[in-house]
């Protein structure tokens, strides 16, 4: 028997058998140790205990009575089932020994924000956290994940845990699993489908809501990464930023922290979600900043960053982070690509910046080279942005006549998953194209200025919405009289046809002047 102090703690090893023969001097001699440590925690390692009776039993009990935060550790399977079938499982800490494994020349097929998975075996994996102290971390991934499957995200459940070198690791059962990084590298005629999975998972996710307190908010994180920033940015750009983060709403939606195509990994067909350790819920516009991070964000200065990462060059990861958000936003417009996409920067840079600084990259010189990097972009893109949150379903523009096309592709590819019929669609069509060109050529003459067009659909019955706003002059356009369409062409007066046509194909206008914008909403049941 031995004893060790650390800290506030007390360890005492215990050894060999614990019987009816030696159990009474077993106990004079772990008494005597604590003699005088009462605010210590007594943590009892029976890493070296082959067996114990009911007499040793009895021994363990007098001494929980007597200290009351008593834990076991690196308890043997055969000691742990008396343990566990005596109830002391219960009434106390105690924690298995882990088994023993080695990663060395194993496989990496993922890597984290606080660990790295490895393939162990043909059907098993490990991941490996980078905190030597992680049992409680595995324990969160462990209570998270299994919300997680709770909630429908399909994922796996570590079945084990193991001892590797001065730290801990999960084991999974994967079996003939690849990730979608492996499949992208090797298998280039399934990028398409890739990046559908991907984009489905990542829906599934943000449209899962989490019952409150379950997981942490990813904003009061962001938040930190802004307050940090202060420091290293200009007052006004700091302020700026930190207000940004502010302003985003709460949101109770799944997010994972994490999401590359590493974490993604396909088994017998099925696409399986892992690394759930950051599992928060949070505004996607935090999830998109991450996901930006990991294709491009890292390996802005340095391209060979994301082939050691991914395993796949940055041309490629370019190309995936641009067909995610179009597949995520339901839209090819460059314009909204480029806002939302911007958008994440800013939260990007944000956490690489503090990341950086943080791991000493100012000590080097590419590390200087990354910070001076994402520091220009950043305040570049702090400039020109006043809102973090967007709406994938919105697209402003500036209102003149040769955006017309843009406008009605946007209109178009937001009612594709309606299966609007062609009438429908040429009524809509042409109901947006006259609500558009008279705030293009009216709203704000001789000037010009944006149009916002909002899509949205409802069921029972379908119905599609469309909200024009522009910030240009008041004007109500439905208490135009309307033309008399029965008059000769020389009786007719020039105009005024727009608007009576848009009441005629829609099931429903309104009109109403708000905070200094006009604001016309369009309705038409398919």
């Amino acid at each position: 028997m031995s004893e060790k102090v650390n800290n506030d703690e007390f360890l005492i090893s215990l050894e060999g058998r614990i019987d009816s023969n030696n159990a009474s001097q077993t106990e004079k001699d772990i008494l005597a140790r604590l003699e005088g440590q009462q605010t210590k925690k007594v943590t009892l390692d029976a890493e070296k205990l082959e067996y114990i009776s009911s007499a040793g039993l009895r021994v363990i009990l007098r001494i929980r009575k007597a200290y009351p935060g008593l834990k076991i550790i690196n308890v043997s399977s055969e000691v742990y089932e008396i343990l566990d079938m005596t109830g002391f499982t219960q009434m106390m800490p105690v924690e298995k020994a882990y088994r023993v494994v080695s990663v060395e020349g194993c496989e990496e097929i993922g890597r984290g924000a606080n660990g790295t998975i490895y393939r162990i075996d043909q059907d098993n994996v490990v991941k490996v956290y980078n905190n030597a102290d992680a049992l409680a971390d595995i324990q969160h991934e462990r209570e998270v994940a299994k919300l997680a499957l709770i909630l429908g995200i399909p994922t796996a459940i570590s079945y084990d845990v193991v001892k590797i070198g001065s730290s801990y690791g999960s084991v999974y059962e994967f079996l003939n699993a690849r990730s979608f990084s492996k499949i992208i590298a090797t298998e280039p005629d399934k990028f398409d489908w890739c990046v559908r999975e991907y984009v489905n998972m990542l829906k599934k996710i943000h449209e899962t809501v989490v019952p409150e307190g379950k997981l942490p908010d990813i904003k009061e994180t962001v938040i930190k990464w802004a307050e940090f920033m202060k420091d290293y940015l200009p007052k006004e750009a700091g302020d700026k930023l930190y207000s940004l983060v502010e302003a985003v709403p709460h949101d109770d939606h799944m997010i994972h922290g994490d999401y590359h195509t590493k974490n993604l990994e396909l088994q017998n067909d099925e696409v399986l979600l892992i690394d759930m350790d950051t599992l928060a819920v949070g505004h996607p516009i935090f999830e998109l900043a991450s996901i930006y991070n990991a294709f491009l964000g890292y390996s802005e200065l340095d391209h060979e960053v994301i082939k050691d990462f991914q395993g796949f060059d940055y041309d490629t990861a370019k190309r995936f982070f641009r067909k995610t958000l179009e597949e995520y936003l339901g839209t090819t417009n460059d314009r909204k690509i480029n806002e939302v996409m911007d958008k994440a920067r800013i939260v990007g840079y944000a956490r690489l910046i503090r990341r950086s600084i943080r791991r000493r990259g100012m000590e080097s010189e590419k590390g200087r080279a990354e910070i001076e990097l994402w520091t220009k972009n950043l305040l570049e893109l702090l400039e020109k942005t006043d809102s973090l949150t967007y709406e994938a379903n919105e697209l402003e523009i500036e209102a003149k006549d040769e955006n017309i096309p843009e406008m009605m592709a946007f209109i178009e590819e937001h009612l594709e998953v309606t299966d609007c019929p062609q009438r429908e669609l040429s009524q809509i069509s042409l109901a947006a194209e006259e609500v558009f060109t008279n705030i293009a050529h009216y709203a704000y003459a001789p000037e010009t200025g944006n149009a916002v067009l909002r899509i949205e659909v409802t069921e029972d019955p379908v119905t599609v919405t469309l909200t024009f706003i522009d910030n240009g002059v008041q004007y109500d356009p439905l208490v135009r009289r309307e033309p008399d369409v029965n008059l000769s062409a020389e009786e007719r007066e020039v105009g005024g046809l727009g608007i009576f046509l848009v009441k005629k194909t829609m099931d429903d206008v309104n009109y109403e002047y708000k905070d200094g914008q006009n604001i016309l909403s369009l309705k038409k049941k398919l």
